[in-house]
């Protein structure tokens, strides 16, 4: 039994509690939307998880400064390739949600994940903060080639199993899934190379080491200056700007290698920080540069806000999981 100045005491005590964890909640309801509304004061990192010169790295730069005219703090690109894509969105997923590290992303870490060969969840771990383009997909062989056209590889593969090489941006990427499914549907069999981006791929195939790329539109230059030949795209319909070109549908495959690309950061980042990068951003795909670059390698605007690409990034997920367990790719 508690005396009378005892119990008091106990509840003078509970209510000075209460009152100053009030106080706490209540400064710091203030000190965050405060961080947020000051943010950004200082430069932000942006992660591109490919190399140097491909089609990922100079659209994302031009994107960069796009938005940094509008987020009054500079935008400092960093490449962390390796893993297909994946390295640098780990990089990412492993800082402070603070909003002044974020990076690139594709789907290549959700097909990464499926496969088991990824250590963090790729859409758990991240917050969505806006989509802005596509990727243009292609087979291209050097111009000297003894394959013109699409159906000359083709036949060339079926009468010669696993003697011809061809490179991508890495293991689980889309452009590698691409050319898992066509040769399921198609019986063929290809020595795969992995690389680490477009760039690589490039000097790969300049040089003979390999002898045809599966990868993004980081070819097109090498196209137009007539080193490389485009023998065929993997997308549902040709490109306007390569229509002799057709499609791996066209050539008797349904295969299409889609890929999303995108802005994110760290999960749990303040809505706040995130509207105010999706803003920056969206408004940097009108930057001319921005535009400039994306013409250069055929590759389409295609705007999401926060909320979308976070319903995008889900459905992507499902799919990706069921193509890379129709093709016996799942957890190896």
């Amino acid at each position: 039994m508690l005396f009378p100045k005892t119990q008091k005491r106990r509840q003078d005590m509970a209510r000075k509690f209460f009152l100053w964890m009030g106080a706490a909640i209540f400064l710091l309801a203030g000190v965050i939307p405060a961080a947020a509304q000051d943010y950004p004061t200082k430069p932000i990192n942006l992660v591109i998880q490919y190399p140097p010169g491909g089609s990922t790295d100079l659209t994302a730069r031009a994107l960069a400064n796009g938005a940094k005219k509008y987020l009054g703090q500079p935008v400092i690109c960093e490449n962390k390739s390796g893993g297909g894509g994946t390295v640098g969105v780990a990089l990412v997923a492993a800082k402070p949600a603070d909003g002044y590290t974020i990076g690139i992303v594709t789907s290549s870490p959700t097909m990464a994940f499926h496969m088991g060969k990824l250590n963090f969840h790729p859409l758990n771990d991240l917050t969505p903060i806006m989509r802005w383009g596509n990727y243009l997909f292609g087979i291209t062989v050097r111009a000297d080639s003894q394959w013109k056209n699409i159906q000359e590889l083709i036949q060339y593969a079926k009468q010669n199993p696993e003697k011809v090489s061809y490179g991508s941006p890495g293991v689980g990427t889309p452009p590698h899934l691409a050319m898992e499914e066509f040769s399921l549907v198609s019986g063929l069999k290809f020595t795969h190379i992995p690389a680490k981006g477009i760039a690589e791929n490039n000097t790969a195939l300049l040089g003979g080491h390999i002898d045809m790329v599966s990868d993004s539109s980081g070819w097109a230059p090498l196209v137009d200056a007539g080193k490389f030949r485009l023998l065929a795209t993997w997308g549902e319909k040709r490109c306007a700007r390569y229509p002799q070109a057709p499609t791996i549908i066209e050539a008797g495959y349904d295969v299409v290698a889609r890929s999303h690309l995108g802005v994110i950061g760290p999960k749990g980042m303040p809505k706040p920080i995130v509207a105010k990068l999706a803003d920056a951003f969206k408004k940097a795909m009108e930057d001319p540069e921005f535009i400039s670059v994306m013409k250069k390698f055929d590759m389409d605007h295609y705007y999401l806000g926060t909320e979308d690409y976070a319903k995008y990034m889900q459905s992507d997920f499902e799919n990706i999981g069921k193509l890379v367990k129709k093709l016996g790719l799942d957890k190896k």
